[in-house]
C-alpha cells in the first residue's frame, strides 16, 4: 500500500534542531542528498552530464561503455569492476572525474548545514564536493577527513586543515582533530578533487575489491573511521540523509557502529601509538537516530526499524527547509 503526503508523519524537527545546536547529532550524507529530481524518461549521459546521477544511473552508464554483460548491470561495485578489468584503474577514475568534477547546483541540506553555527562532525560517502562548496560559500571554516584508496596510503586518512592546499597524513587511531573547534566533513569513501594540482589525491571506494579493503579495515585493529569521530559519534544523535539500505556495503558499515554502539567496555584516550586500539565505546541506547528519505520501500522501512533508526518518508529539500524554519524560530 502506498503513502500518501498527508500520512506521512512528520520529522520531530524541534528536537533534531535542539540537537543541531547542543552539538549532539552527526548527519550522514547519502547519494539520495545530492540528487536532483529528474523525470525517469531522462537519461543520464556521463559524457556530457547535466545532473549527478544515482548508482543505477552511473552503474548502466559504466556498463554501457565496457560492454558488461547484461542482468546485472545495475550492480555499481561489481560493474566498476568490470570496467577496471576491462580497461585500467586510471582509466575508471579518469570516467568518475569526468561526472563529479562539475559545479552542479548547491542542494538545499548542504545549505542548511553549512548555516548551523556549532561546529560537528559530517559524515559523507558521496564522491562530490557539494558539501565542501557550500560551506566555502558560505565562509565557514572547515576540516576535510578524506579515506585514501590507494595502496600507497593504507593505514591513513588525509587531513587537510582549513583553507591549505595539501593534506597531512595521520592514522586514523592518532589523528589529533578536535571535532568541537569546526565543523569536520569525513569523506568516508574518498571524493573528487576538482583542482588540477590536487587530482592526485583524488579517491573512490568503489569498485567490489575497494569495498572489500574499506570493510577490513573497518573491523581491523587501527579501523577505518578515526578514533576521535566514533567517540564522538557513540555520543551523538545519527542523522541518515538520503541513505537505502539497499546497499550490502552500507548495511555493513551500520552493523559495524551498531556493534560499536554495544560494547560495555570502558575506553582509553587516544595514544601516540599509530596501533593504539580505537575508541569503541559503550552503548549509545539513550540516543536517538533518524533517517529521513524519499519514498522509502516496506523492506528498507523494516530495516531501519530493525536499527532503531526513526524512517521518515520526505525530501530532503522539504526537510531542509522545515529544519532552517525551525532553527530560525
Amino acid at each position: 500500500m502506498s503513502v500518501t503526503a498527508d500520512e506521512r508523519v512528520a520529522p520531530p524537527y524541534g528536537i533534531i534542531c535542539k540537537q543541531f545546536q547542543r552539538g549532539g547529532v552527526v548527519p550522514f550524507l547519502g547519494a539520495g542528498a545530492s540528487l536532483t529530481v529528474h523525470g525517469d524518461d531522462v537519461k543520464f549521459d556521463g559524457n556530457d552530464p547535466k545532473f549527478l546521477p544515482r548508482a543505477d544511473e552511473l552503474s548502466d552508464w559504466l556498463a554501457d561503455e565496457c560492454e558488461f554483460p547484461p542482468n546485472e548491470q545495475h550492480d555499481l561495485a561489481k560493474v566498476a569492476s568490470y570496467f577496471q578489468v576491462r580497461a585500467t584503474r586510471e582509466e575508471l577514475v579518469d570516467y568518475l572525474r569526468q561526472v563529479f568534477s562539475r559545479d552542479y547546483p548547491i542542494g538545499a541540506i548542504h545549505r542548511f548545514l553549512a548555516e548551523v553555527p556549532k561546529p560537528m562532525l559530517i559524515v559523507t560517502t558521496n564522491y562530490d564536493d557539494l558539501l565542501e562548496r557550500a560551506f566555502e560559500e558560505a565562509g565557514k571554516p572547515y576540516h576535510l577527513v578524506m579515506y585514501p584508496d590507494s595502496d600507497e596510503l593504507a593505514g591513513a586518512v588525509l587531513w587537510w586543515k582549513p583553507g591549505v592546499k595539501e593534506p597531512e597524513r595521520h592514522a586514523p587511531s592518532v589523528l589529533p582533530l578536535n571535532v568541537d573547534e569546526a565543523t569536520v566533513i569525513y569523506k568516508m569513501h574518498g571524493s573528487i578533487r576538482r583542482a588540477e594540482e590536487q587530482q592526485k589525491w583524488d579517491s573512490f571506494v568503489i569498485t567490489e575489491e575497494d569495498y572489500v579493503r574499506f570493510l577490513s579495515r573497518m573491523t581491523a585493529k587501527g579501523g577505518a573511521i578515526p578514533s576521535r569521530f566514533m567517540l564522538h559519534i557513540r555520543n551523538s544523535s545519527l542523522l541518515f540523509l538520503g541513505y537505502g539500505l539497499r546497499d550490502w556495503n552500507f548495511r555493513v558499515m551500520l552493523e559495524k557502529l551498531r556493534r560499536t554502539f554495544g560494547r560495555d567496555d570502558a575506553v582509553s584516550p587516544p595514544s601516540d601509538d599509530d596501533d593504539a586500539e580505537p575508541l569503541l565505546a559503550a552503548q549509545q541506547g539513550t540516543k536517538r537516530s533518524w533517517a529521513v528519505q524519499w519514498r522509502p520501500s516496506q523492506l528498507e522501512r523494516i530495516l531501519w526499524d530493525s536499527r532503531n533508526v526513526q524512517i521518515f518518508d520526505q525530501d530532503l529539500s522539504v526537510f531542509a527547509d522545515a529544519l532552517r524554519k525551525k532553527m530560525k524560530s
